[in-house]
């Protein structure tokens, strides 16, 4: 196994973690969800370059007749990518003391304030930075806010 390899199957590897954590330990950490909201995905453009380097990279291969090991790496790493930014669909878990989001525990005590902008973009303003939570459909923003009214 080559280097090369060996780096391929690392972020694979790195891949499948992500998404076992995502997948199956997130919704259950710090208590039942209460709420979980479908957000929209970002930076498609950078997602769509990552993916076609990728398959050039995988064209390069097989036309210079690289190693087979190559190959199914490059293929599975191709896979793995159209799952992340394309299958997979970036969420906000709502729990009884605060929230994830970006895979990130915020505590609804950390929460200064919040303002909805123009476009249906929930602006939450905490101690040093600032969250945009753009969701799917507008409806959401509803269920956020009521959510947020209980558990405070």
């Amino acid at each position: 196994m080559s280097l090369t390899d060996a780096l391929i199957a690392l972020l694979i590897a790195g891949f499948i973690l992500f998404a076992i954590y995502d997948e199956a330990i997130l919704p259950r950490r710090n208590g039942p969800t209460k709420l979980r909201v479908a957000l929209r995905r970002r930076h498609k453009i950078d997602s769509a370059i990552f993916v076609v380097l990728l398959l050039i990279l995988l064209w390069n291969n097989i036309d210079k007749h690289g190693t087979q090991l190559t190959t199914n790496l490059l293929m599975m790493l191709c896979f793995m990518a159209i799952w992340l930014f394309w299958v997979r669909s970036p969420k906000l878990l709502m729990k009884e003391n605060g929230l994830f989001f970006g895979s990130v525990w915020i505590d609804y005590a950390r929460i200064q304030s919040m303002n909805l902008s123009e476009d249906g973009i929930l602006v939450m303003q905490l101690e040093q930075r600032r969250l945009l939570i753009a969701v799917k459909q507008l409806d959401d923003l509803e269920r956020i806010y009521n959510t947020l009214v209980e558990a405070r």
